[in-house]
């Protein structure tokens, strides 16, 4: 039996419906609507989101049971970030010297988020180091291999989602560098998994830093991944990647009067977002300007435009 739930969300700030679909396959835009399947306990709920007006935003999902719809929603009101009241940094920062006409313009920019905070984490993996196309497509071969899937809301086609923890701590090393990822990155992502799988590492618990900490432990995973998971995937708007290239390429240039090939290191790009603080990540998108809606090499996880 399949049960539909209907939700309808008064955005609590400036929002827009993200655009377009991710490189990776994994959310689908049909028209106006947005399509992704989520796994609430292992059971597939494929949820769909529109947004008939400003004001107004549309979740509706097909589940097993009311619960697991119901939780599908709520990890896709997260996803889009919905329900996050921007307005705190609307008024600090509207007349920032280097973000204001940004947040003026675009009130509505926020970071795009995942469902699954485990699914930032293993994507944010693959992009280490690499180019964003080259990630992609490792991404969508490990979504092949190990990804769960699920027909359409309306029974066309199939939904692929991420695979779960479970899955990735049993796979072996030399499957995953099949696939493209280095040896290094490899173990990494199966440490990574077999830490959440075992619930030694829980990504949603209230104490972010703990898991990270304990992240942090498994040789390549960095500063750069971690901020990641914390930003597009556990709301965390105070966390920026500041070993992002874009990053580095612009504070570099800010701090050496536009010498285009200037890099700075992490600590300047830190420095130079501190006045920021509780706002890192969401301020760093905005002080990107056009790059944070195009979804480029940059930002893995292309911000709502």
């Amino acid at each position: 039996m399949v049960v539909e739930v209907r939700r309808e969300v008064r955005p609590a700030w400036a929002f827009r419906l993200p655009r377009g679909s991710g490189f990776d396959g994994v959310m689908r835009r049909r028209g106006a609507v947005l399509e992704r399947v989520v796994h609430v306990e292992d059971e597939p709920v494929v949820v769909r989101a529109a947004q008939p007006a400003a004001d107004r935003v549309v979740l509706g999902a097909r589940a097993a049971s009311p619960d697991a719809g119901e939780e599908a929603i709520a990890r896709m009101r997260f996803a889009l970030g919905v329900d996050d009241d921007l307005r705190e940094f609307y008024d600090v920062f509207r007349d920032d010297p280097l973000i204001g006409a940004s947040v003026r313009m675009r009130p509505h920019l926020r970071p795009a988020r995942r469902p699954e905070p485990f699914e930032v984490l293993v994507w944010a993996i693959c992009e280490q180091l690499i180019e964003y196309e080259r990630a992609a497509a490792i991404q969508r071969a490990i979504l092949r291999r190990f990804g769960r899937c699920a027909p359409g809301w309306d029974g066309r086609g199939v939904l692929r989602d991420a695979p779960s923890a479970a899955v990735l701590a049993a796979a072996a090393p030399a499957e995953l560098e099949a696939l493209g990822l280095s040896a290094g990155r490899a173990v990494a992502m199966v440490r990574v998994a077999r830490e959440v799988a075992s619930g030694r590492v829980d990504l949603r618990a209230a104490d972010h830093e703990r898991g990270w900490a304990r992240l942090r432990a498994i040789r390549g995973i960095g500063a750069w991944t971690i901020e990641v998971l914390a930003l597009h995937g556990q709301g965390r708007h105070d966390q920026l990647p500041a070993g992002d290239l874009a990053y580095l390429k612009l504070v570099g240039r800010a701090l050496r009067a536009g010498d285009r090939r200037a890099r700075a290191t992490e600590d300047d790009v830190r420095a130079y977002f501190a006045p920021y603080a509780g706002w890192a990540g969401l301020a760093g998108l905005h002080a990107l300007g056009p790059m944070a809606s195009g979804g480029g090499a940059a930002l893995r996880f292309a911000a709502a435009a």
